[in-house]
């Protein structure tokens, strides 16, 4: 029998549960085997941190979709650490995973702002600092993420893989997520496809992957 195409979703959890909650029944009616820390289906070793967990599961999925909220996220082994979602994502990104981003409104609003404003890079934007109340964005970091994952710091010719959908409501990534992943031989298909110049193929009546 063959096996499920495994789907890791990296996000942050706190204010987003019900958002996840529907990503998560959306993507598992559609036959996907989730991966989501919200859900517990992450497999987990008693030998290996939470870090080293996440990022196993991200090196093992078959595809991967980011949701970019505007909390930054805890995890971090060192205040100035990235957080374990943004670690998430950018090893999504270097092993170039078949990926989906989103992004919440306010990371893409914030970012455009301090643009026009003069900071239009990360160098610039780390003499700001953010008021601790906050209603927009939790960190300014969250924007260093949105430009990680649209891939800005590369020429606009060798950008790819670098779309990312922004996201105002709940409602927004549900359709988002029904157009991208209902069809789940198309998206076989499309991982198949990334692939064929290579020697990775799959062999999902076993479920394994080779390279």
């Amino acid at each position: 029998m063959a096996k499920k195409l495994k789907i890791f979703v990296s996000s942050t959890v706190y204010g987003f549960e019900e958002l996840l909650d529907r990503v998560y029944t959306l993507l598992s009616t559609f036959g996907y085997e989730v991966l989501m820390s919200h859900k517990g289906t992450v497999p987990v070793l008693s030998t290996e941190s939470a870090f080293d967990s996440c990022l196993r599961s991200v090196e093992e999925c078959d595809l991967f979709l980011g949701i970019i909220t505007p909390k930054y996220g805890t995890g971090k082994l060192e205040a100035t650490d990235p957080s374990i979602t943004h670690l998430e994502m950018l090893k999504a990104v270097e092993l170039n995973k078949p990926r989906w981003f989103l992004a919440h409104d306010h990371v893409v609003f914030a970012r455009s702002l301090l643009k026009d404003l003069g900071y239009k890079n990360k160098e610039m934007r780390e003499s700001l600092t953010l008021h601790k109340n906050s209603k927009s964005i939790e960190n300014l970091k969250v924007i260093d993420l949105y430009e990680d994952v649209t891939l800005e710091g590369l020429p606009l010719e060798e950008r790819q893989g670098n779309w990312v959908q922004k996201f105002e409501t709940n409602d927004d990534v549900n359709l988002f997520v029904v157009a991208q992943f209902s069809k789940y031989l198309d998206v076989e298909k499309i991982l198949e496809e990334q692939f064929k110049d290579t020697k990775f193929f799959l062999n999902r009546n076993e479920g394994q992957a080779y390279v």
